[in-house]
């Protein structure tokens, strides 16, 4: 159970690590064993979920940063927007690029709208006075 603006903030740090963990080794997968079985575009298409992963990791972090000194609604909704965006923005695209099901394409706009959501309530958040 999450009890403090501590435990939210490491909640956050820790989802921010693990998915930047994923996206390190996404975009080493990508670029080494899957350079030579898929197609220019498939592989753009990982590579562009790789690094919309990596930024939405660290995004994750400041949030866990921020959650901890000045916990808001808004950082809230900034870290579940930024991860629901990463699941839909780069986990469609991995999906797509690794099946080669075109019709995948159609959720990651979804993702994108989650990491737009993300960074208005993030910047909302940044406004949020510590109690």
């Amino acid at each position: 159970m999450i009890e403090g603006r501590e435990d939210l903030g490491k909640v956050w740090i820790f989802l921010g690590s693990i998915s930047g963990f994923i996206a390190v080794g996404g975009g080493a997968m990508g670029a080494h064993l899957l350079k030579a079985s898929l197609g220019p575009d498939l592989l753009q298409h990982f590579e562009t979920a790789a690094r919309y992963q990596m930024y939405h990791a660290l995004a994750l972090l400041a949030v866990g940063l921020r959650s901890a000194r000045v916990p808001s609604g808004a950082a809230r909704v900034a870290g579940v927007a930024f991860v629901a965006g990463t699941v839909l923005f780069s986990g469609s695209l991995y999906a797509l690029a690794l099946s080669g099901e075109r019709w995948l394409g159609a959720v990651t706009p979804w993702g994108g709208l989650a990491f737009l959501l993300g960074w208005a309530a993030f910047a909302v958040a940044a406004f949020r006075r510590a109690p």
